[in-house]
């Protein structure tokens, strides 16, 4: 299993705009093989941060959803980031 979890940050003016442009992403995130959960959030206390979580089943699955990365204009919108990724050998209930 992996993890994507991190941060984007966009001006804060914008950040509405931009979440508004990843609703589609995430119902096509959520609907694609191996797709355990994906979030992308705004922060409660930062106005110009951006949460990003996602849990696929595999690194392949993860891979043939995410093709060639953000739309153009989105990524232009990000001013810096900070994602990475996990990969995760055991799940235990807390």
């Amino acid at each position: 299993m992996l993890i994507v979890a991190g941060t984007l940050q966009v001006d804060p003016a914008g950040r509405d705009d931009y979440l508004a442009t990843c609703a589609e992403i995430v119902r096509q995130a959520r609907e694609a093989p191996g797709c355990l959960d994906f979030a992308i959030s705004p922060d409660l206390i930062e106005p110009g941060r951006i949460n990003v979580y996602e849990r696929w089943e595999s690194e392949e699955q993860l891979l043939d959803f995410r093709g060639a990365g953000p739309e153009p204009e989105q990524q232009v919108a990000i001013v810096e980031a900070e994602v990475q990724k996990f990969l995760i050998s055991t799940v235990e209930s807390p």
